[in-house]
Parts: structure tokens; C-alpha cells; sequence
């Protein structure tokens, strides 16, 4: 259970991911300009990880479901993968809320 911060070679842009125990991502973030905003994006997702009221739960057009991660003021903190069924889905909202607030940072970007 971690968040991992990595720098992208594409856009040079900071980026955070969360991995479950298993390694498999969870939630990604947007691109960041800079180190210090994605750690402030780790802290609003731990800190808002509980809340349901702010998981926006969709369904794509291709008919997966995928969820975002709000922070208070209604801005995307964290994205999901593609989920085939609603419940898939529900299951990784459930994790996200379980292994966030405690998951330890990684910093790979150097």
C-alpha cells in the first residue's frame, strides 16, 4: 500500500499513483508542474479517501465504469482504471478508501 510520486520523460510533469498491495494502481493523478503540488494532491486524497460523497462514479461510453476522486471544492484529485461492471467498481472505491489514509509516499522521481 503506497503512493509512488514519478516524474514523466514525455512532459517532464509530476505525477502520483496509488498501488494496492498487489501492485496493481488503484487511482493515478493529473500532471503536476511541480514535486510539492503532487504531495499536496497525496494529502487531499488521504485526506478525503472516506468521504463517498466525493467519488463521482461514471460510466464511460463504452460501458465502463470508472470513478474520480473529488476534493472538497469539486477538483479531480485522483482517477481510476476501467472497471467492467458497476460492482468491479465499487470494489475499488472500497480500497481506495482502506489503503489510502495510511499508504506511505515512495518518491521514484529521481
Amino acid at each position: 500500500m503506497k503512493f509512488e510520486i514519478f516524474k514523466s520523460e514525455k512532459n517532464k510533469k509530476f505525477y502520483f499513483r496509488l498501488k494496492a498491495k498487489n501492485g496493481q494502481v488503484i487511482l493515478s493523478s493529473q500532471g503536476y508542474g511541480d514535486k510539492a503540488s503532487a504531495k499536496k494532491g497525496i494529502a487531499s486524497v488521504q485526506k478525503n479517501a472516506s468521504n463517498d460523497k466525493l467519488y463521482e462514479r461514471k460510466v464511460a461510453a463504452n460501458g465502463k465504469h470508472h470513478f474520480n476522486l473529488c476534493s472538497t471544492n469539486k477538483q479531480v484529485v485522483g482517477s481510476s482504471q476501467m472497471y467492467a461492471s458497476k460492482s468491479t467498481m465499487e470494489n475499488g472505491i472500497k480500497s481506495v478508501k482502506n489503503v489510502a489514509p495510511k499508504a506511505v509516499v515512495n518518491d521514484i522521481s529521481a
